[in-house]
């Protein structure tokens, strides 16, 4: 394959795995050689292996890091303070993408970004949805709710009252009662229900402080 032929099929791609390009009559081994020179030639960037994004200039789309977070690992979504912030309930910059996945917790970095992954039961693996990331981008992202209870359920002492007020949570009526409630109870975690009533009385009173 010539790099021109490359760029014919990937152009648009944020990112793309090598899976589809060896379909029929290709040399692998060869196919392997190209796209390790292409990179160490600054052509390509390698995320991990078989995953890959075209360098600058010959991008045409800007990978959204959301997106990298879920093509690099099956079975993730985006959550906790990555999810949080992207919700505007937190005021901090999140530098490093975090989701859940039902498969082992590691550590990915990338010349596009550090993605962390925890591990969750598969029990626990639900509360999230596809959101639209503009530029016909779309990641699957964990609602208000469950990315809060995500950071909860995998920090220690996370339903310390004092824990909770340091999140110092902005924008709070973006979080559903109801909704953090039947998750807690969906999950049926202890931990989760004293976590969320402490923090909607932290939430209350933060609601009735005078400006």
């Amino acid at each position: 394959m010539k790099w021109a032929e490359l760029l014919a099929k990937v152009a648009d791609e944020p990112v793309f795995n090598t899976g589809f390009l060896l379909a029929g009559r290709v040399d692998a081994a060869h196919l392997r050689h190209q796209f390790s020179r292409w990179v160490n030639d600054g052509r390509l960037l390698q995320l991990r292996r078989g995953w890959y994004a075209l360098a600058e200039p010959y991008r045409k789309v800007q990978p959204h890091p959301f997106l990298i977070a879920n093509r690099l690992k099956k079975a993730s979504y985006v959550s906790m303070e990555s999810a949080l912030a992207e919700h505007g309930l937190i005021p901090e910059h999140v530098p490093t993408v975090t989701s859940v996945t039902t498969g082992r917790p590691e550590e990915v970095r990338t010349p596009l970004g550090t993605f962390l992954y925890r591990h969750i039961k598969h029990s626990l693996f639900c509360g999230y949805g596809q959101r639209d990331l503009g530029g016909g981008q779309t990641a699957f992202v964990a609602t208000p709710e469950k990315a809060l209870l995500d950071l909860v359920y995998l920090t220690p002492g996370a339903d310390d009252p004092d824990y909770l007020r340091e999140l110092r949570l902005q924008n709070p009526d973006r979080l559903n009662p109801d909704t953090l409630r039947q998750l807690a109870a969906r999950i049926g975690s202890p931990k989760l229900f004293r976590a969320v009533e402490r923090l909607l009385r932290v939430c209350d009173m933060e609601r009735s402080e005078p400006l």
